[in-house]
């Protein structure tokens, strides 16, 4: 599952015109990179939640199959929140799910990082990056076995404890998605992860590696930086 249903407000004016995933990198959406990523790793089952302008995204990508996948779209018409977007989903998975935010671009090696959620056997793996600000990040704390032990969304100076930060690439349990509360708008970050940590439950890290990384586009500075790198890369 994509989650797609933010406004990206610090992207404005842009996302005054456009969902947030809709910006464009290297001639085509954000979301559409996202979704040849996927499908390169046969992914060809995918539900992305929409809220704000969802026309744009329903227009661009239809039922998915110019991409070879098939798009399942949920609408919401007031956010619910990364994990409430999730667990209205809850029918469409029929085991493990993928979860994925669309605000960021990431080359991140899936196979990898099931491969690693079967050897540990835990209820959640979360990607993993690390960065030098943390301030608007989810920080992890992990022990030797990758084991996560705390988390912390958006730590103050004093507060933080790690520069490993949530990239917004998961893979959950089925269980997972039963916890999740059915009222409200319930966050990952803020939410269900440092419950399940205070709980005892195994949540466990996977550290992106330097072939894969992250490039968060939160401001249009960070926006500009992404484009910039794309075409250098594509040089």
């Amino acid at each position: 599952m994509i989650l797609a249903a933010g406004a990206g407000t610090r992207l404005r004016p842009l996302t005054e015109h456009m969902p947030k995933c809709m910006v464009p990198i290297g001639g085509k959406p954000l979301l559409e990179h996202t979704i040849e990523w996927l499908h390169g790793y046969g992914v060809n089952e995918i539900a992305i939640n929409l809220c704000y302008m969802p026309g744009a995204v329903t227009e661009h990508f239809g039922d998915g199959r110019r991409w070879g996948v098939r798009i399942t779209y949920s609408l919401e018409e007031d956010a619910l929140g990364t994990a409430g977007g999730v667990r209205k989903m809850a029918g469409f998975f029929d085991g493990p799910c993928l979860v994925w935010y669309a605000d960021n671009l990431s080359r991140c090696r899936i196979d990898r990082l099931i491969e690693q959620h079967r050897d540990h056997a835990g209820l959640a793996t979360i990607a993993l990056f690390q960065r030098d600000d943390v301030s608007q990040s989810g920080i992890v704390g992990m022990d030797e076995s990758g084991r996560i032990t705390r988390f912390l969304e958006k730590p103050r100076p004093a507060e933080v404890f790690s520069h490993w930060v949530n990239a917004g690439i998961y893979i959950l349990e089925p269980s997972v998605l039963d916890c999740i509360l059915s009222c409200g708008a319930p966050d990952f970050g803020r939410d269900v992860f440092p419950r399940f940590i205070a709980a005892g439950q195994p949540l466990y890290g996977y550290q992106l590696a330097s072939d894969e990384g992250l490039w968060w586009i939160d401001r249009p500075e960070d926006l500009a930086r992404v484009r910039q790198a794309w075409e250098e890369s594509a040089r």
